[in-house]
C-alpha cells in the first residue's frame, strides 16, 4: 500500500501542480487593430507659430528651478534647467493671437556650445486643435540658423502622433536671454 502512495505522489501531485502552472493567466498586452480604437488614414499636419521666451521682467514666462555648482561660471550655463510655460502666438508680435503654450522644460546640457535638451508640451488653445497636445523632445543648439527636434507623441487629435519640429531664432536679446522663435511643425496624426 505504501508504494501505491508513494507512486500516486510521485506521479499525481507534480501533474496537479503542472496543470496550475499552464492554466490560462491573464495577459497584459493583446494586438489591436487601428480601426479598433477608431483611427482611420495618417494624416500629415503642418503646424506654424512663434514660441515667446520670456526670462526677464515682473512676469516671466520661463524660471530657473536648477542648477549645478559650476553653472554660473560655465560659459554655457551647463547645469543650469528652466521651467516653462511660454505663449505660442500666431505672429512674433507680443500682442498676436494666443493659440497655445509651450509647457515644459529646458536645460543647458552642453559644456562646450549653448545646447538645450527641450522636453516640450506644446498645449493648443485654439480652433480644432484644442485641448490636443504635441511633445516635443531634443537638442536644440541656441546659434544654429535652424534646429530639428523630435515629435515623439501626442493627445487628443495628435494621438499616436511622430514627427519633427524646425526652430529658427526670430529675435534674441543677448542680456535678457528674452527670445522670439519661429516654429514649423510636421506632424503624422491620425
Amino acid at each position: 500500500m505504501a508504494t501505491s502512495k508513494t507512486l500516486f505522489s510521485i506521479f499525481f501531485i507534480p501533474l496537479l501542480f503542472s496543470t496550475l502552472v499552464t492554466a490560462k493567466q491573464p495577459r497584459f498586452d493583446r494586438s489591436l487593430s487601428p480601426k479598433s480604437l477608431g483611427l482611420r488614414k495618417e494624416k500629415l499636419s503642418h503646424l506654424h507659430f512663434y514660441f515667446h521666451d520670456i526670462l526677464s521682467g515682473q512676469n516671466p514666462t520661463a524660471v530657473r528651478v536648477a542648477q549645478a555648482a559650476m553653472t554660473a561660471t560655465s560659459p554655457t550655463l551647463f547645469g543650469a534647467v528652466m521651467m516653462a510655460d511660454d505663449p505660442l502666438t500666431v505672429g512674433p508680435e507680443p500682442n498676436s493671437k494666443v493659440i497655445g503654450k509651450a509647457q515644459g522644460i529646458y536645460a543647458s546640457a552642453s559644456q562646450n556650445d549653448l545646447g538645450l535638451l527641450m522636453v516640450m508640451n506644446f498645449a493648443f488653445m485654439e480652433g480644432k486643435y484644442n485641448g490636443s497636445t504635441v511633445s516635443l523632445l531634443g537638442r536644440n543648439a541656441v546659434f544654429s540658423g535652424v534646429r530639428e527636434m523630435s515629435i515623439v507623441g501626442g493627445s487628443g487629435v495628435f494621438r499616436f502622433a511622430r514627427g519633427y519640429a524646425q526652430a529658427k531664432t526670430f529675435w534674441l536679446n543677448t542680456t535678457s536671454g528674452d527670445a522670439i522663435v519661429e516654429y514649423n511643425v510636421y506632424v503624422l496624426h491620425y
